[in-house]
């Protein structure tokens, strides 16, 4: 299982996210940023992608 804290990224953002792989993370982190931080593109910047992917890590 794979852990993802928004706020590790986006200060201030409280969402933590859990999912079974890194792919299904990037899917949901980009839903989200459009729901929670106003992304009006369909996907993610590169360089936001490898931030957030850098900040995943595995659940306990």
């Amino acid at each position: 299982m794979k852990e993802y804290a928004c706020g590790d990224v986006v200060p201030g953002c409280g969402a933590v996210i859990r999912v079974d792989s890194e792919d299904e993370m990037i899917a949901v982190c980009t839903v989200h940023a459009q729901h929670a931080h106003g992304l009006t593109e369909p996907q993610m910047a590169d360089d936001l992608i490898a931030r957030i992917r850098a900040a995943i890590h595995t659940a306990a």
